[in-house]
């Protein structure tokens, strides 16, 4: 199943064709899906450093960036990196990461428990108390990685990773400051459908989700959400450019054979019962949120931030022309909110 699960991406990475180059991660030794991803630890530059580690008795993959000339003896802000719904720490949020130790952070971003490299049974399960556990999880490890500054921690989510992140900052203070790019707040989603189309299903779906949970319990098979194999056509005529521009960058052009659009049904019993926004109040950290002016998720950006009334230093930036999906990849959107990035933490680590 996994063989054929990786031939199809590769397939898919071979046959990709229009505007979105591939980053191809059969190329890469550490299997990273992004454009000028680091390839070999070269003394006196960007190096790599794959690690695994124990949290609530699951083993957890996880890259550990450190900057050009990183002396374990010296001390340097750091970075913790949570990737998006359905992503691995080897696209989008190890881009990130490499980014920002490009320019002086030791940075950290792993793979969910359940997901990815990671521990954990069933596969892909997806609840918003692992992924914020998660986020705490990486804390606590990098907290402890030589040259670490604990006084100068700071907290960057990206998607749905970017909705876990405010929610674990909340109460987390070792993490001085926290900015989300294309923040997604996965239970209002999952809830109320995107852009709040499905709200007149809510009580089917959780039906639904109550019988998968039953049919888990009592020893059944499991059952998957958002398990979709579709065309290009069907791709196309996709309402939301989330969604058409996801399935380009998952299934193709940055497509790694760990990550998946799927989740078990059951998650969400969690999931709809969740929103980012409940306690934001708690917030007190500096706050960065950027978006692409022309996402179709930036609603949820939007009211996050009007929402985050308990820190004195907060900004929305939005990157001119871009959606939600070209905030992870296209050179000049990438490099803006880099650039925001830099400024943010610089300022406040």
């Amino acid at each position: 199943m996994k063989l054929t699960h990786t031939l199809l991406l590769a397939s898919l990475i071979t046959g990709i064709s229009g505007g979105v180059m591939a980053a191809d991660y059969r190329q890469n030794p550490f299997t990273l899906a992004y454009d000028g991803a680091v390839s070999k630890n070269v003394p006196g530059e960007v190096n790599i450093h794959p690690v695994r580690y124990q949290l609530h008795g699951l083993t957890i993959a996880a890259n550990v960036y450190t900057p050009a000339h990183y002396d374990p003896a010296k001390k340097y802000p750091t970075l913790v990196v949570a990737h998006p719904n359905g992503g691995v720490k080897e696209q989008v949020a190890g881009l990130y990461a490499q980014r920002l130790a490009e320019l002086g952070y030791i940075t950290i971003t792993a793979d969910a428990a359940y997901q990815g490299a990671s521990g954990g049974l069933p596969r892909n399960v997806d609840k918003p108390a692992h992924r914020i556990e998660d986020i705490h999880g990486m804390a606590d490890f990098i907290s402890q990685y030589a040259g670490v500054d604990t006084a100068r921690l700071g907290l960057l989510g990206i998607c749905g990773g970017g909705g876990y992140s405010l929610v674990a900052a909340e109460t987390d203070k070792r993490f001085k400051s926290v900015a989300t790019v294309s923040m997604f707040n996965s239970g209002r989603v999952r809830r109320n459908g995107y852009a709040d189309s499905l709200l007149g299903t809510i009580q089917t779906r959780l039906q639904q989700a109550t019988a998968a949970r039953a049919q888990e319990a009592a020893g059944g098979a499991i059952l998957y959400a958002g398990d979709a194999n579709l065309s290009d056509e069907q791709i196309a005529k996709l309402p939301f450019d989330l969604y058409r521009q996801g399935y380009e960058y998952y299934w193709k052009s940055h497509a790694h054979p760990n990550s998946t659009f799927k989740y078990t049904m059951s998650s969400l019993l969690d999931l709809m019962s969740f929103d980012v926004t409940d306690h934001l109040d708690l917030l007190n950290q500096p706050l960065l949120m950027i978006a692409g002016s022309k996402a179709d998720s930036l609603y949820m950006t939007q009211d996050a931030f009007a929402k985050a009334t308990g820190t004195q230093e907060k900004e929305l930036f939005l990157i001119d022309g871009a959606t939600h999906i070209e905030t992870y990849w296209v050179p000049q959107y990438v490099d803006q909110a880099i650039q925001q990035l830099t400024q943010f933490y610089g300022k406040h680590l």
